[in-house]
Formats: structure tokens, sequence, C-alpha cells
């Protein structure tokens, strides 16, 4: 395992986890899990899998396009039929671009699946003012209450 801490549940408010890593593929894994993990706490774990690839093609992105050694993975539950899942990285000038990849590409398709399976995403500037530091890219899925 390559985090370097471990799960943390959210202390007040709705429920949710967050999970500090590497910035690097493998880490894909571990958001994988933190997802599966917290939609079976809420019973949800119907909707895991889904969830789970929302996860990987997001640590994908950052891994490949963001900088800084580590990112944030968090998994929310901010109302009852919405799961909220993202990736915070350190490249506030990198933001996400969904492509056109050609039928021979081998990349370019994350954010299409991403958009395909989720309700939602989107991005939005980590840090105060004008001198963000980072970025949150971020998807909801819908699920039954």
């Amino acid at each position: 395992m390559t985090s370097t801490t471990a799960a943390q549940p959210r202390r007040t408010g709705y429920p949710g986890y967050t999970l500090k890593g590497r910035r690097a593929p493998e880490t894909a894994e571990e958001g994988r899990c933190l997802v599966r993990v917290a939609l079976a706490a809420w019973g949800l774990a119907d909707e895991a899998e889904t969830a789970a690839l929302i996860m990987s093609e997001l640590v994908a992105n950052a891994a490949r396009h963001a900088r800084g050694h580590t990112i944030r993975m968090t998994v929310n539950r901010p109302v009852d039929n919405r799961v909220y899942v993202a990736v915070i990285d350190r490249a506030p000038l990198k933001v996400p671009t969904m492509l056109t990849p050609g039928p021979d590409a081998v990349q370019g398709r994350g954010l299409l699946l991403v958009d395909a399976v989720s309700h939602q995403w989107g991005w939005e500037y980590m840090g105060t003012g004008t001198r963000p530091w980072g970025k949150r890219v971020w998807a909801t899925l819908a699920v039954a209450p």
C-alpha cells in the first residue's frame, strides 16, 4: 500500500472519507478500495464499481498531469441520493479537458468515461484569492436514497 496516511472519516456533517496517497498510477487501487469501503458502509455496495471506476480515472489523470508528490482522494455522501468522488492535486493550471481520441489512441478516454457514468463532474481551484495552489476534480454519482 502506498498511502501516506490512513483513511479518515469526516468528524462532522455528512458522511465521508479522505485518503492521502502518492501521485502515482498505482494509487488508483487505494482510491478504489476507499470508495468500495465507504459505499459498503453506506449500504450502497451495488454502486461501488461505478464509483471505483470514477476514482480510478480521476487518480490516473492526476498521476499523469499534476505535479507534487501526493494527492488527496475523497468520497462523500452530501445528500442521500448522491455520492461525491474527488481528487485534489497541486496543478491548478492543468485543468481537465475532455478529448476526442482517435480509434487507435491508447489514452484520452478517462474523462469521457467519467462523463458517461457520473451524474455530473467538474473541477475547482483550491486556495485563496488569486493564488490557487491546486485543484479538485470531482464527480457525483446518482444513487438510490
